[in-house]
């Protein structure tokens, strides 16, 4: 109720507007009525769900007037065709992963995550504070598109494997499902990357057309069932040390908006994103423990394994500066806030972490101690 209640105050320009200008706006206001195309299904409540919030916020600051139906991937177009609908007009706007579309130009990667890059605070600190959603939007603008950040899972997990990987020498050959510029990255050590949707991901891996997956972490995961049929799950994700979620809406159905409703659609945005990291970080902990106590093995990548690729990921960037129009410029930004981050996270946040995780490794945790909680190094 507080959430929805600020977006109905923002929109209107302040606390003191709420009680008496709220109803007004949906007898005044212009009429708008919207598609949204996800590129997840609706059993993902919480990455679907994202699309699902901005629509709710926006409905109902506005009385109504302004309505966006959210459909699921496959029901207008496949799931990583979003962005394509909203180009081409088919809709006025999707949810969807920005780096699905890195066929189009690797540059598109850098509205969602690339290897090695930002986490979810950092990612965040960049786009609203650094000149990452004008940058963005400058490259994203002359594709027809208007970019807004709209959520994210926050760093994922490393995949799911049939077999255990020992070394470098047991990626050479597997068949991996992956997105983004990571399937790049992947090929430099010799693994066979193939996108395919999160609904036909199991299928795929029950049969043996590939050997490995990665979704996005416990709570998504345990509702795919991949354990059932590839029990070796790896961390950390590191071509996903966050992965933002946003919409994209059509230029001119952009342009054509009332300010009014452009300011409303970024908080709705930006509040969507805000939900989505805060309902991951609550469901993730308990759907790992049930992945474990159903047979998923959790394993840490091979040190081999993390230079390799993060030498891979170097020399890839290295190549688009030279190649790819619009990628130097967002990528040199983003990387010079890549390095103050880090370097302030080193200093006050990863310490305070490593201590309470020592900690809950210890059992001395309040919840352990008073028996409200389970212990033990998981």
């Amino acid at each position: 109720m507080y959430r929805r209640k600020f977006l109905t105050t923002a929109a209107l320009g302040g606390a003191g507007a709420v009680t008496l200008a709220a109803p007004a706006i949906g007898q005044s206001a212009q009429q708008v009525k919207w598609r949204c195309t996800s590129s997840f299904p609706k059993a993902l409540d919480t990455i679907y769900g994202g699309a699902e919030d901005v629509a709710t916020y926006v409905r109902e600051a506005t009385d109504g007037a302004f309505d966006i139906q959210v459909f699921a991937g496959g029901e207008i177009v496949p799931g990583l065709q979003a962005a394509d609908a909203v180009q081409n007009g088919t809709v006025e706007m999707c949810h969807t992963a920005a780096y699905y579309y890195v066929g189009k130009s690797p540059t598109w990667a850098l509205g969602a995550v690339i290897p090695y890059g930002l986490n979810n605070r950092g990612m965040n600190a960049w786009l609203y504070y650094g000149d990452g959603v004008e940058l963005l939007n400058e490259f994203y603008n002359a594709q027809g598109l208007q970019y807004l950040p709209a959520g994210n899972t926050g760093t994922q997990m490393g995949g799911w494997f049939r077999n255990e990987i020992g070394g470098l020498a047991d990626m050479d050959g597997l068949q991996m499902r992956i997105a983004g510029l990571a399937g790049r990255v992947m090929e430099q050590i010799g693994v066979v990357p193939q996108q395919i949707a999160g609904g036909d991901i199991y299928p795929a891996l029950e049969r043996g057309t590939i050997d490995a997956a990665e979704w996005i972490g416990p709570y998504d995961d345990e509702k795919l069932g991949f354990y059932q049929v590839a029990p070796y799950y790896y961390y950390p994700g590191w071509w996903e040390g966050n992965l933002t979620l946003n919409v994209f809406v059509n230029q001119s159905s952009w342009d054509g908006l009332p300010q009014q409703y452009k300011s409303l659609l970024s908080t709705a945005c930006r509040a969507a994103n805000t939900e989505m990291m805060a309902e991951y970080d609550y469901k993730n902990p308990a759907a790992l423990r049930r992945l474990v106590e159903n047979g998923a093995q959790l394993r840490a990548y091979p040190q081999e394994v993390l230079d390799a690729t993060y030498d891979a990921s170097l020399s890839l960037y290295s190549d688009l500066r030279q190649s790819e129009d619009g990628w130097g410029k967002i990528y040199d930004s983003m990387m010079a806030f890549q390095n103050e981050h880090f370097l302030w996270q080193q200093v006050a946040e990863s310490t305070f972490a490593q201590f309470m995780q020592d900690k809950q490794k210890a059992g001395a945790l309040p919840a352990q101690v008073s028996g409200g909680g389970s212990s033990g190094n998981q």
